[in-house]
């Protein structure tokens, strides 16, 4: 991967520009939609620790295991209900999409200490 490379997310911008700080640990998501991409690139490149550290640790598995024949190949936000700079909590409805198929999910996200986390799906 080069850093110019653009990031798996799909939001448009190089990987050192979007994700790559965040799995790098240098700086922390300001959204929960931020935090949401990061962990789709997480997937994305195998990257469990990122997973981990932005689980909450409430609803987080003792440990993170990843599918390896698993290839992730793209990501649509559908919607975004708040997760915002200001916000506590926050909604990400998503689809990431894999060889063989896809997942439909609606994250929710909740800020803690000034961080925000992934905490669970939202039951339907």
């Amino acid at each position: 991967m080069s850093t110019d490379d653009p990031c798996p997310c799909g939001s448009g911008k190089a990987y050192d520009d979007c994700c790559g700080p965040l799995l790098a640990t240098e700086r922390l998501a300001a959204t929960a939609e931020e935090l949401m991409r990061s962990r789709y690139t997480a997937y994305f490149y195998g990257h469990r620790e990122h997973l981990w550290r932005t689980w909450h640790p409430r609803t987080r598995p003792a440990e993170v295991t990843l599918d390896s024949s698993m290839t992730w190949t793209g990501l649509r936000i559908l919607d975004v209900r708040d997760g915002g700079a200001g916000d506590d909590t926050g909604v990400v409805e998503f689809v990431a999409s894999y060889d063989g198929g896809e997942l439909r999910e609606r994250s929710r996200f909740t800020k803690r200490g000034g961080r925000w986390f992934y905490l669970d799906e939202e039951p339907s």
